[in-house]
């Protein structure tokens, strides 16, 4: 199992380690329900040093991107993100991702912890236009500090003025001291904040800058458990949950991030599948009585047939209810429909609801 940088740092602060995605990782500190409030209310801060980072340039490196991602990278410029995903050539997705353009012949990709390995080959596979790829993976840690305090906990480390940063761009600049550190607003939890990307060597010391200059905010280690229940409550989705290489990108809401505009890896038979009209659809649900949903439970109809599975659950610690993500039959994915999710053997009440849950 891998090991991030910190990762002594994190057990010193009593953090449950988990394995993730290959690698131990803090999956809580003080509790998912402290953490999260933290994460809404103030700032909080993820290690997910875990997440896959590669360089892509030459003269042709937005070709092959063009090539790989759902999305139009053409739109992208100087400082700005991109979400889109990697389709696979049988409907369903290698990955979702992101795109950073850092100038025209030069793009930084970030990708899952649990892919890296799989999206480079995949990238690879595809890199007829002769682009210098680097994986800088293992030698990258990448902290988000997340929350509604965010920007004021870190202004003092920086020559980058954050409050101005807009959504989904990025800045490179002086952070806690180290020099060309690399600053995005992109963001998992719906709360706001920014991703802090250093080298190893460094992870340290700016790891103790942001806890020093966030100390006035209240600021506070945050696990992966939070970090679910926060995406949860926006209605992200994770890969290997709610999309994987057997999903279709438009059944899982990506038709957003789906660019027809040019071609792409298996755009032929999506934008086909699009034309016919998808048969089911992932959908936000709330529990309406009592029971928490869990991955690959069953959801059914008021007779018990099914109709789709569940993909993401849990307690929502902002609304103290219980809710999830799922796929369903198209004719079941209505806002306000009525369903039913089996949990051990009892059909319990539901209904779809719209994400973000938490508004």
């Amino acid at each position: 199992m891998k090991n991030t940088a910190l990762t002594d740092t994190h057990i010193a602060l009593g953090a449950k380690m988990v394995p993730f995605a290959g690698f131990n990782m803090p999956v809580q500190y003080s509790g998912i329900n402290d953490e999260h409030e933290t994460v809404r209310t103030g700032v909080g801060v993820f290690d997910v040093s875990h997440m896959g980072e590669f360089i892509l340039k030459g003269e042709k490196a937005l070709d092959l991107i063009q090539m790989v991602s759902s999305n139009d990278a053409s739109k992208l410029y100087d400082g700005k993100i991109q979400y889109g995903y990697l389709p696979n050539e049988t409907g369903g997705i290698v990955d979702d991702f992101l795109t950073y353009r850092i100038d025209e012949n030069t793009y930084f990709l970030v990708v899952n912890a649990s892919n890296i390995e799989k999206d480079w080959n995949w990238i690879s596979k595809y890199n007829s236009f002769g682009v210098d790829m680097k994986n800088i993976s293992d030698e990258t840690s990448l902290f988000a500090v997340q929350g509604p305090k965010a920007a004021d906990a870190l202004q003092s480390l920086t020559d980058i003025e954050l409050a101005s940063m807009e959504y989904y761009s990025f800045a490179k600049g002086t952070f806690a001291g180290v020099e060309n550190v690399l600053v995005s607003a992109t963001g998992y939890t719906g709360a706001g904040g920014f991703e802090i990307y250093v080298a190893n060597e460094d992870a340290q010391k700016v790891w103790d800058a942001i806890f020093e200059a966030g100390a006035a905010y209240g600021i506070k280690p945050i696990g992966l458990g939070a970090r679910d229940t926060l995406r949860l409550e926006m209605g992200f989705c994770l890969y290997g949950n709610d999309i994987d290489d057997t999903t279709s990108p438009l059944e899982g809401g990506l038709g957003w991030v789906t660019k027809f505009t040019k071609e792409f890896v298996n755009s032929a038979n999506l934008k086909a599948e699009k034309e016919a009209g998808i048969k089911k659809k992932l959908v936000g649900f709330e529990m309406i009585d009592r029971g928490i949903a869990r991955h690959d439970y069953e959801i059914v109809d008021a007779e018990g047939n099914k109709i789709g599975r569940v993909t993401s659950g849990t307690q929502s610690p902002t609304l103290k209810k219980s809710i999830g993500l799922g796929y369903v039959d198209n004719a079941f994915a209505k806002e306000g429909t009525e369903i039913f999710i089996s949990i051990r053997n009892q059909s319990i009440k539901a209904k779809v609801v719209k994400p973000p849950f938490v508004k």
